[in-house]
C-alpha cells in the first residue's frame, strides 16, 4: 500500500476547501458560532474540519469508505491483520479487548499492576479475574510485568481461562519475553491481550523490544497519542487474526458500542497522518529518540545521587528487554522523594515530568524531543544535586505490597451489590465493594469482591500516615470504605 497517501485527512481537507453549508453539528459552524478568544487560539483550519459522519467523510461505526482505508494502511504500518481507531483513547481499545473475549463469570488473566481501564472491562463484563503477581524491582521500588513461569503456573490452574493480559512495555519501559508468553498462552488456545500503551515507537526500530504484533499476540491497544504524534485521545487496536483465536467482527461491534456516535475528525486525522509520518519516517524517528535517551541516560549516571537503569537490569524473567526512550531517575540517593523532585523541577525551571513516586521520577524521550529540550533537563538535575547530595538522610527503599486478597465474588457482583460503610479500621473480614490504590508502587490493594485483611488495613494506614497518596475510595480521607452487605460467594 502506498503509506504516502492519508485518505481521510485529505477527504477532510477536501471537504472543508468546498465551504459547504452546514445544518449539522457541531453548532459552531466552523467556528462562526464559537467563542472568538477560543476560535482565533485554535485556528479556523481546525474548526473547518471539526465534523461529523456525513457521506463524504465515512462511519466509524461502519467504516466502508476513507476512514476503511486509513486502517487498513495503519494495520500495514503496524503489521496487523486489522487495525481500528480508537477517539476515547487505550482506555476504549483496552475494554474492547476484554469485552471481545470475556463473557459473565469467564477467566482472565491479568497482572497485578494493570490499568483502571482493565478493571472497568471486567465489572462489565462480569468476568472473574485471575491475578498474577508482577515482579518487583528492590533496588528501584518499581513493579516490572509477569514472568512466564508465573503465567504458566497461572495457565496449569486455569486452564479454562478465556484471555491473558500483559503489559508490554511497561510505563517505565521494562518488557518480559512477550514472544515466549505468547507461545504458551497459544498452546492453551488463550488468546493474549497486550496492553501496548506506552509501545507505539517498538514497531518501527529492531533496537526497540518486540511488539506485540510481531511477537504474534492476538490483540493490542497501542497510544499513538502517547509517543506517536498523534492528538490526546487517539489510539489504535491491532489484532492478528491468524490464530484464530478472536473475531474480528466481533472486535468491531464491541468498539462501535463503546464508542461515541460524535466521533471527532480531527483525532481521526491525526491518526492518519501520523500513521504516515511512523510508517515513513518511523524508523528515523526512534534511532534519533533512542540516541537522545541514550545521551540523557549517560549523562545523568554521571550526576551524584542519580541513578537511571539501562541495559545493564537485563538478563531474568522480568527484564528480558528494555525500551531506552523510558527515562527512570532514582532519587533516592539525594535524600528526598520523588515528589519533591516533581515540584522543584515545576517551579525551578518549568520542567514537567510524566509521573513521580516516593523514590523516581519519569521523563518520557519522545520524536517532539531536542537536543535542547534534553540539556535543559541535565542542567537542571545537575544543579539538583548540587544542592542535596551529600546533605541529608537518604530514604530506606521499602516497597512491600500485601498478599492479593481472596476474591469471594465476582468484581461487577461486588460493585453492583448492596452496600454499606464501615470504619476502615474495622472492616477485616468484609468484602470490599470499591477500589483502593497505594502509590507508590500503584498496584491496587483491594479490589472490589475482595476480602479485607488486617495486613491490607496496616499497609494502607501506614501510608496514609506518612502522607503517601492512596487513591480510590469514595471517602479520600480513608477513615470509611464501602462494603457488602451480604452476597453469595462465588464457588
Amino acid at each position: 500500500m502506498d503509506q504516502h497517501v492519508t485518505p481521510l485527512f485529505t477527504a477532510l481537507k477536501k471537504h472543508a476547501a468546498g465551504n459547504p453549508v452546514q445544518f449539522h453539528i457541531p453548532g459552531h459552524k466552523k467556528g462562526l458560532g464559537t467563542d472568538a478568544e477560543f476560535r482565533e487560539f485554535i485556528g479556523d483550519n481546525a474548526l473547518s474540519i471539526d465534523l461529523i459522519n456525513i457521506a463524504p467523510l465515512d462511519d466509524l461505526h461502519q467504516p466502508n469508505g476513507v476512514i476503511l482505508e486509513a486502517q487498513k494502511l495503519a494495520a500495514e504500518a503496524f503489521g496487523a491483520d486489522y487495525t481500528y481507531f480508537s477517539v476515547q483513547g487505550t482506555s476504549n481499545a483496552i475494554m474492547t479487548m476484554i469485552l471481545s473475549v470475556c463473557s459473565e463469570g469467564d477467566k482472565i488473566i491479568v497482572p497485578r499492576n494493570i490499568h483502571k481501564s482493565v478493571m472497568s472491562a471486567i465489572i462489565f463484563s462480569g468476568a472473574k479475574p485471575v491475578f498474577v503477581s508482577p515482579v518487583q524491582d528492590e533496588n528501584l521500588g518499581i513493579d516490572h510485568g509477569i514472568t512466564t513461569s508465573a503465567l504458566e503456573k497461572a495457565l496449569r490452574r486455569h486452564p479454562d481461562a478465556k484471555g491473558v493480559l500483559v503489559i508490554n512495555p511497561t510505563y517505565f519501559g521494562v518488557c518480559a519475553d512477550l514472544r515466549s508468553i505468547v507461545d504458551l498462552a497459544h498452546s492453551y488456545g488463550v488468546p493474549v491481550l497486550v496492553d501496548e500503551a506506552h509501545g507505539v515507537l517498538i514497531h518501527f526500530h529492531e533496537d526497540l523490544p518486540v511488539s506485540a504484533m510481531q511477537a504474534g499476540a492476538d490483540l493490542a491497544a497501542t497510544s499513538v497519542h502517547k509517543l506517536g504524534g498523534s492528538m490526546t485521545q487517539s489510539s489504535v487496536l491491532n489484532l492478528n487474526a491468524k490464530t484464530g483465536l478472536v473475531n474480528p467482527q466481533r472486535v468491531q461491534t464491541i468498539l462501535s458500542m463503546l464508542t461515541t456516535t460524535s466521533t471527532s475528525y480531527i483525532l481521526l486525522a491525526s491518526l492518519d497522518t501520523s500513521r504516515r509520518n511512523l510508517a515513513l519516517n518511523g524508523h528515523e524517528m526512534a534511532a534519533r529518540t533512542i540516541a537522545l535517551s541514550n545521551y540523557a541516560r549517560d549523562a545523568i549516571n554521571n550526576i551524584d545521587g542519580l541513578y537511571s537503569f539501562g541495559k545493564e537490569i537485563l538478563g531474568t524473567e522480568a527484564t528480558f528487554n528494555i525500551d531506552p526512550t523510558k527515562l527512570n531517575i532514582h532519587v533516592r540517593h539525594l535524600g528526598i522523594t520523588g515528589y519533591e523532585t516533581e515540584n522543584w523541577l515545576r517551579e525551578k525551571y518549568k520542567i514537567e515530568v510524566e509521573l513521580s513516586d516516593m523514590y523516581n521520577i519519569l521523563c518520557l524521550i519522545t520524536p517532539g524531543d531536542t537536543q535542547e529540550s534534553v540539556d535543559k533537563l541535565i542542567s537542571a538535575l545537575r544543579v539538583l544535586s548540587a544542592i542535596h547530595y551529600s546533605k541529608g538522610e537518604i530514604y530506606e527503599l521499602k516497597v512491600q505490597v500485601p498478599e492479593i486478597p481472596q476474591l469471594a465474588l465476582i468484581p461487577r457482583d461486588a460493585f453492583y451489590a448492596d452496600t454499606q460503610v464501615v470504619p476502615f479500621r474495622e472492616s477485616a473480614g468484609y468484602i470490599i465493594a470499591e477500589f483502593i490504590y497505594v502509590y507508590p508502587p500503584g498496584i491496587p490493594i483491594l479490589l472490589p469482591g475482595e476480602v479485607i485483611t488486617q495486613d491490607n488495613i496496616d499497609y494502607i494506614i501506614d501510608h496514609v500516615e506518612i502522607g503517601l497518596p492512596v487513591k480510590g475510595p469514595e471517602d479520600r480521607s480513608i477513615n470509611y470504605v464501602k462494603v457488602i452487605v451480604e452476597a453469595e460467594p462465588i464457588s
